[in-house]
């Protein structure tokens, strides 16, 4: 399984983005997705994660009501949508994929099997 991150970029605070992960494999309905993040300074932190079948969804408190997680499993792909962007959300975004051992609410590192490069997103003040 490949996982391929796009969508960052540079974004003023207040204003919206949306990243997507594309998922290289043929069972990809089977995998529970998450989005972690990593800052300056700081160690890989839990974001949000998506069910099989998107419907179940588990976030972060820090990102709750702001971002929303989805995806498409006709395209094999994974979205997060980020609002009312703070500065504080600057980090470079990660997917990864959790075989479906473990369910959305474990949200450590270690429920993931796979995990994409990355994609940074800046948030300007």
């Amino acid at each position: 399984v490949q996982l391929q991150a796009s969508g960052g970029g540079l974004v003023q605070a207040g204003g919206s983005l949306r990243v997507s992960c594309a998922h290289s494999g043929r069972t990809f309905s089977s995998y529970v997705m998450g989005w972690f993040r990593r800052a300056p300074g700081k160690e890989r932190e839990f974001v949000a994660s998506i069910s099989g079948n998107g419907g179940m969804t588990y976030y972060a408190n820090s990102v709750k009501g702001r971002f929303t997680i989805s995806r498409d499993n006709a395209k094999n792909a994974v979205y997060l949508q980020m609002n009312s962007l703070k500065p504080e959300d600057t980090a470079v975004y990660y997917c990864a994929a959790n075989s479906g051992r473990y369910g959305v609410t474990y949200i450590v590192e270690s429920a993931y099997d796979y995990w994409g490069q990355g994609t940074q997103v800046t948030v300007s003040s």
